[in-house]
């Protein structure tokens, strides 16, 4: 009984984020373009992994080689089936605000130059796109799928495993 129960709770919780449009994101990239989710996909799938915690940043960074190596380069069974973009957007709320510039030129000196192009950093209000998704957690990071209309189809949260990574893929391709 506690497991339909439980079922019950997480598919209408999933109802009630599922088809929601996704927010008009605009931002920066490390070389200094600016780039505005979720129309930069141009009709693609799209992927967009964010954070607003100093403990969800590194467990967002999780995602980036693994989501890059699947979605962009195209390692894996299936993957030459998928066509989405993928941006990581890590939001600067509250005193964090101040880390903006310092993260953008670790950014820039640190990671390889493909994916830290896919790293969108946000400069607008974040409160706003927290109540927009549901962003509750400042500790977790949060993954959405964006269908080629700009609606949420899929979203998953925390710490990377192959098995949320397989479910994204299933979304994009099914």
């Amino acid at each position: 009984m506690r497991i339909l129960v439980l079922t019950t709770f997480l598919l209408a919780a999933t109802l009630l984020w599922a088809q929601q449009p996704f927010p008009t994101l605009t931002g920066e990239r490390s070389d200094g373009s600016s780039v505005q989710l979720p129309a930069a996909s141009k009709g693609r799938f799209l992927i967009v992994g964010m954070a607003y915690g100093q403990k969800a940043g590194p467990l967002l960074e999780e995602w980036y080689g693994p989501a890059y190596l699947r979605f962009v380069q195209k390692h894996g069974l299936f993957a030459s089936e998928i066509d989405a973009d993928v941006y990581f957007v890590p939001l600067f709320v509250g005193l964090n605000r101040t880390a903006y510039n310092g993260s953008m030129k670790r950014l820039r000196e640190e990671a390889d130059p493909d994916v830290a192009k896919r790293v969108v950093f946000v400069k607008e209000d974040a409160d706003a796109v927290r109540d927009a998704l549901g962003l509750k957690d400042k500790e977790t990071p949060y993954i959405f799928v964006v269908d080629p209309q700009g609606r949420i189809i899929h979203r998953e949260e925390g710490k990377f495993t192959e098995e949320k990574l397989d479910a994204i893929e299933v979304a994009v391709t099914d």
